[in-house]
């Protein structure tokens, strides 16, 4: 008999594809606990180390997550559909709603962390800034938090001679958020110029984000142009891919 491209599979690889097949059609629902170990063992015939990478796959792929003590549940968080060209629409900040009402709809954002500070510019932001030597930026640290699940850590840069004394130097910007406030200063962001990659995350990333060591970040840095083409904000976003869907709907 022939050998299959299946066949030639490792044996922990083609327990979890059958999990995710039964989990795509609908066997197994989000919240729905997938057999443990034990099960796996006596159904496959497989030894628990085979088992566990089985598991250990889904969870890495974000389909599945471990809850402590209780076993391993389909993940029941709804990814996030971030639509990367309405939200940074001047209709969205413009009029006072934030660029996360693009792509939130009813679900529930908080953002639990935030910290902001007067720093030394690094190089890079230096350069993309067009900021002297011995100019400083306002920094922004967030981290937002969907449905109860952190999903995005976001770091802002902004010259702080242009935003010194207004509200983006606290933690609550207002309506409209850093966006309409550089608009009331006559710095209004007229352009925006996005970069994506990913990679895996640090060990304190998957920490702040609530991942495994195996799930893979979005990497994502804006930065918001006003007239004449001049910076006047870098943002640095580190997302779980997992909780992510990235759309660009736009025009021939």
């Amino acid at each position: 008999m022939a050998t299959t491209d299946d066949d030639r599979r490792p044996k922990y690889q083609r327990i979890a594809d059958s999990l995710r097949e039964a989990i795509q059609s609908g066997e197994y629902g989000p919240g729905d606990r997938l057999p443990g170990e034990n099960e796996l063992m006596a159904t496959h015939g497989v030894a628990r180390m085979t088992a566990r990478q089985a598991l250990s796959v889904l969870k890495d792929e974000g389909v599945a997550e471990a809850r402590k003590g209780a076993g391993v549940f389909v993940r029941s968080f709804r990814p996030l559909r971030r639509r990367g060209i309405q939200r940074l629409a001047q209709e969205q900040w413009g009029s006072g709603r934030s660029i996360w009402s693009a792509d939130i709809e009813n679900r529930e954002l908080v953002v639990d962390q935030v910290a902001v500070s007067e720093e030394a510019a690094q190089e890079h932001i230096r350069q993309v800034l067009d900021l002297a030597d011995e100019e400083t930026v306002c920094v922004r640290r967030r981290r937002f938090v969907l449905d109860g699940k952190p999903v995005l850590l976001a770091t802002s840069y902004l010259p702080t001679s242009m935003v010194a004394g207004s509200a983006i130097t606290q933690a609550d910007t207002g309506p409209g958020g850093t966006y309409a406030r550089l608009a009331e200063l006559g710095y209004k962001p007229v352009h925006f110029r996005e970069e994506i990659r990913s990679r895996m995350p640090s060990k304190e990333e998957a920490a702040q984000l609530s991942i495994s060591a195996g799930t893979p970040v979005i990497l994502i840095c804006r930065t918001a142009f006003a007239d004449e083409g001049r910076p006047v904000e870098i943002n640095e976003m580190t997302l779980d891919a997992a909780s992510y869907v990235l759309e660009y709907d736009f025009d021939a």
